[in-house]
């Protein structure tokens, strides 16, 4: 995703994409506020044993320093462990003692206070999502067909169960991109959308659509 110029529109693609496919959707810590990866710059920041060994023997067999910690901020499963960023106060609100691992410095902005007053709160939106799977019985048990295999950002395919179908479309880049599918198929209506207007036959960047 574009976690800077398109952070809602990146998290609630990847919800979509990932809610609208068969199996149990997990709902990992703070996905549901869109909480980024984490920008530390020094080794000591992290504290995940599998980062600091690869650290160590990648360095110790000649790799440069700094690619290495680029990759981490990347990589790293720490990205996912940085305490959960309830409000702006303190440590994001997590604790008023010191936290095991640095908060991101990003939590003044990104918390769970502020998604829950924005009008495009990325928790509300997965709120939807969970709705939609209990309500439809497609969205859990429909087959499964992917569209578009070889397309380089749209990603595209369909649940159907008995006389229903879903098509989902979603276009992972920073550019539109003008998707004939959607046309081709002629879809009724759209049930959920990361984008409060919606173009009839081109997607915004990182825009997904689920149509019935």
């Amino acid at each position: 995703g574009n976690d800077e110029q398109f952070r809602y529109e990146s998290a609630t693609l990847l919800a979509t994409v990932l809610h609208m496919h068969r199996g149990t959707p997990y709902v990992y810590q703070s996905d549901e506020i869109g909480m980024t990866n984490v920008p530390f710059t020094q080794l000591s920041d992290y504290r995940d044993i599998e980062s600091l060994n690869y650290y160590n023997e990648a360095v110790a067999g000649g790799a440069d320093p700094a690619e290495i910690l680029a990759a981490l901020q990347i990589r790293s499963r720490d990205n996912a462990r940085t305490p959960v960023q309830w409000d702006a106060s303190a440590n994001a609100g997590f604790t008023t003692g010191e936290p095991w691992i640095a908060v991101n410095p990003n939590y003044r902005d990104i918390n769970v206070a502020a998604d829950r007053a924005s009008e495009r709160s990325i928790f509300r939106y997965y709120q939807r999502l969970i709705e939609l799977r209990h309500s439809m019985p497609v969205v859990a048990l429909g087959d499964f067909q992917l569209l578009e295999p070889e397309h380089p950002h749209l990603y595209a395919f369909t649940r159907t169960l008995a006389e229903e179908t879903l098509l989902i479309v979603a276009n992972v880049s920073n550019d539109p991109l003008l998707v004939d599918l959607i046309a081709d198929r002629d879809p009724a209506e759209i049930i959920i959308g990361n984008y409060s207007q919606a173009d009839a036959t081109v997607l915004g960047p990182w825009e997904a659509r689920v149509y019935r």
